[in-house]
């Protein structure tokens, strides 16, 4: 006689399972959403390379084969004619770069130069106005070059070439025949396009770097040789790939550069996962603590305590794979919904046409290890039941969990972060300091943080009462509701302490991104002012000093604005010579970028200098500290009035008034001079520089020079910082949702639970709408001890990372945004037990006498 599967231990889970469907759901949600993530990571990589590998444009399709030199030498138009008389080859162009400065403007210029028939298929560019050049004297520009240098056809250029013996420099001067646009993704720079021969003789150069080949499909079958190997024989040592290789190879560069900010997705989707665990981790616990009875009665009729947990493992698994699979169709079918919901944004993306396999069962498969792990230790605890627990009820789930042994494990942990910590905060670099291993640094502060988060797991339960009853005072007294609530969650810390722990997680993480952003926010503006700080920066060539009715004559221009002259001059500090300036510090890009270390920029006094941070590191000094500078042999006492978090624009190390520079006999005329464009834009800056050219054309100012340092470029760089900061914080908003998901089935569970209590309670008099605000408040209280133990940890880390990051930028507290990110998950978590809450508002009364299961 065969025994019925469901007589079984592992059937009988199965069985409970089956005939209560809602516990997959309390166990598996946290689970589906880390297979949801996860497979939502895959499917964006997909989505991602697909789009990449459609849109990108680099070698033209028509390029059958591409030859490049194998001896380092460039293939000459001997070659190349060699290789067009090839049987197969039906066309063949060579490829050549170069680049050269421009006349004709103060403001340097530079115009890169490449080789390009112009027409047919292998042509790189298409013509937009005016035609494409054909003989000596000609160049087209893209339409970048067009912009910038504010040219169009008939326009002239004026080329500086080194002279043949390479002592001085020739001026040739070309004509704009047309305006060309790349075809390739990678055409971003100006550039000027010729036929490869006339731009050979441009830049005095006879061979090509690359040779493109388009061969026939007809004649190519006509020998037993194909033309690749016909040209190896005719170009000896030469290099012959096929097209479709350099594309393929093209394309792959192009689409891991694209990967980057997804590599970092990757890095920070791991905290996400295991908050996904730690939320299985509990929810398995209480429910296990739920079927307390029923497992008790399993001992008592024979299940030994191995085969019990081996059958709640197993139960685990299956629901973590029914998780995964879920959550793995939800991704996909997220995913190809993409490319048609972009489209009626205006975007062009692409989606693959095909489930990647491979991933989709691993990722289904690793849900199942996660579920396994999050079940292990809940499993093992519940199969130890004694059989006597049959004649009792239900356990709250709250036991000696929070012993001695837990109790020691966290101090040890919380020993080691903060030993960790200490060594970091005494290795600190100094600013100048480049020997510093701060990648190593930055693993060990990371390292550390892990620590201190496994102290507040271990000893979470012994911090929830003390926390809570600091917190809580405001509750007490807002009737009997809030007073429940607080008794309602100091009542069961272990149960407080497993929810707000994941809360706390995905809070410390946020907040410590949003405060590293806005401390490296701080320096980068600081860098730029450093860096850029104005778009035109006139010094003299030969002599020391610049007329001194320059200033005055820029700022008679209107295209011109923000005009500054100053000084600088050499100075003795400690056997060391230094750069004096008398730059006013507030006039620097409108005064916003620079900051103080210590001290104050707002206005400087008479006898007071402002010191960089690497001279101030050196002397030892800080605000109110007193310096000695020497200069023309004299010793100059001055007062330090701030001191800067990095260097000093245009290379000054210390800056004092104007006053105080010429009492120390400082020649009056400016060294420098400074000056924006008055107008924004490409068309603001090409008038800027036409006036700075103006100004200096002359025999007395001939000499002059120019840098135009491009702002722009700084601005990208902090726009990639803003767009990784904002990926990493949407990241690690998927843990504060997990953590989110935690709340609410831990309060549906505990509804579930505590109807006795909430009947006893409507039966003492307390009204179902007071129930109501008892839950919600729980569940927001969760979301509070999480945000002051995930800040109070963050912050310290936060300061650490800065430091250890860039020693030159400013620790900045975004205090408004924490605020809003701590109220935003008060809120949040508070509204996950909405529905708990109206459940637990509409129990009876009679509850209070009815039998618990």
């Amino acid at each position: 006689m065969s025994t019925p599967w469901r007589a079984t231990v592992l059937g009988s889970q199965v069985a409970e399972l089956l005939r209560r469907p809602g516990r997959f759901t309390a166990t598996g949600l946290s689970l589906l959403i880390a297979a949801f993530v996860v497979f939502g990571t895959v499917m964006a990589q997909q989505i991602i390379t697909a789009t990449v590998v459609e849109k990108f444009r680099g070698t033209p399709e028509a390029v059958s084969l591409v030859v490049t030199p194998g001896d380092g030498e460039d293939i000459g138009e001997d070659r190349l004619g060699e290789i067009l008389k090839t049987p197969g080859v039906t066309e063949a162009v060579g490829r050549l770069d170069g680049g050269s400065p421009l006349d004709g403007s103060a403001v340097e210029r530079y115009l890169a130069l490449s080789a390009d028939p112009g027409t047919g298929a292998l042509a790189e560019v298409r013509l937009t106005d005016g035609t494409y050049p054909s003989g000596p004297g000609r160049l087209a520009v893209n339409t970048r070059a067009a912009r910038e240098y504010g040219l169009a056809p008939g326009s002239s250029l004026t080329l500086l070439r080194p002279e043949p013996d390479g002592e001085g420099t020739r001026r040739v001067t070309v004509e704009v025949s047309g305006i060309v646009r790349g075809t390739a993704t990678d055409d971003t720079e100006p550039t000027g396009y010729a036929p490869g021969p006339r731009l050979g003789e441009l830049l005095g150069v006879s061979g090509y770097s690359r040779i493109d080949v388009r061969t026939g499909t007809a004649s190519s079958a006509s020998g037993s040789v194909d033309p690749a190997e016909r040209i190896r024989q005719a170009v000896p040592g030469a290099q012959v790939r096929s097209g479709d290789e350099v594309r393929e190879e093209e394309a792959r560069e192009a689409v891991a550069e694209a990967k980057d900010t997804l590599e970092l997705v990757t890095v920070f989707l791991a905290v996400a996962v295991g908050a996904a665990v730690l939320v299985a981790t509990s929810t398995f616990r209480i429910v296990f603590a739920r079927r307390v009875r029923q497992l008790a009665l399993l001992r008592a009729i024979g299940a030994t305590p191995r085969r019990l947990a081996a059958a709640l493992v197993a139960e685990g698994a299956v629901v973590g794979l029914l998780a995964g699979a879920t959550g793995v169709l939800a991704a996909w079918g997220c995913g190809r919904l993409v490319p048609p919901v972009a489209g009626w944004f205006g975007h062009d993306l692409f989606a693959p046409s095909h489930l990647p396999l491979t991933e989709a069962v691993l990722t289904v498969l690793g849900t199942g290890l996660l579920a396994v792990l999050a079940v292990l230790a809940p499993s093992l605890t519940a199969s130890r039941v004694s059989p006597l627990q049959a004649l009792r009820s239900a356990a709250s789930g709250e036991n000696a969990a929070s012993g001695v042994g837990r109790t020691l494990l966290g101090l040890l942990c919380a020993a080691g972060a903060a030993f960790l910590a200490r060594q970091q905060y005494g290795g600190l670099p100094q600013p100048g300091d480049t020997e510093y291993d701060r990648f190593a640094a930055l693993t060990v502060v990371v390292l550390s943080g892990g620590l201190a988060f496994l102290a507040l797991i271990a000893l979470g339960p012994r911090l929830v009462r003390p926390v809570l009853s600091a917190v809580a005072v405001p509750l007490r007294r807002t009737g009997a509701a809030g007073r429940l609530a607080v008794a309602g969650v100091g009542g069961a810390p272990g149960r407080a302490a497993s929810v707000s722990v994941v809360v706390a997680l995905g809070v410390c993480l946020v907040g410590s991104t949003l405060t590293c952003l806005a401390s490296l926010n701080a320096y980068e503006r600081y860098r730029q002012a450093v860096e850029a700080p104005a778009d035109f920066h006139l010094y003299a060539r030969d002599s020391e000093t610049l007329d001194r009715s320059l200033a005055a004559d820029l700022t008679s221009h209107p295209e011109l604005a923000d005009v500054t002259a100053f000084r600088t001059a050499e100075v003795v500090e400690s056997a060391r010579s230094a750069t004096i300036s008398d730059l006013d510090l507030g006039t620097v890009r409108s005064g916003v970028g620079l900051t103080a270390r210590t001290g104050s920029l707002d206005r400087l006094e008479p006898a007071h200098v402002v010191v960089d941070a690497d001279h101030a590191h050196r002397l030892g000094v800080r605000a109110g500290d007193r310096v000695t500078l020497t200069f023309g042999g004299r010793p100059v006492r001055l007062t330090v009035a701030a001191t800067l978090p990095g260097a000093g624009p245009y290379g000054g190390n210390f800056f004092v008034t104007a006053a105080d520079l010429t009492r120390m006999g400082a020649d009056a005329a400016p060294t420098t001079v400074t000056a924006n464009a008055s107008q924004d834009g490409a068309q603001g800056r090409i008038r800027a520089q036409r006036a700075v050219t103006d100004t200096l054309t002359g025999p007395e100012r001939g000499d002059g020079r120019v840098i135009a340092e491009d702002s722009a470029a700084q601005a990208g760089e902090s726009d990639d910082l803003r767009t990784m900061a904002t990926t990493v914080i949407m990241v690690l908003g998927l843990t504060v949702l997990v953590a989110v998901v935690g709340v609410a089935t831990t309060a549906s569970l505990t509804v579930v639970e505590r109807k006795r209590e909430f009947g006893l309670l409507r039966a003492l008099g307390l009204s179902g709408a007071a129930v109501h605000r008892m839950v919600t408040v729980e569940c927001a209280l969760y979301g509070v001890l999480g945000g002051v133990l995930g800040l109070a940890l963050g912050m310290p880390y936060s300061w650490l990372v800065v430091r250890v990051a860039q020693t030159s930028a400013p620790f900045s507290v975004p205090a408004g945004e924490l605020a809003a990110v701590f109220v935003a998950l008060v809120l949040v978590t508070a509204a996950a037990g909405m529905v708990p809450a109206l459940r637990a508002s509409r129990t009876s009364p009679t509850v209070a006498v009815a039998q618990t299961e």
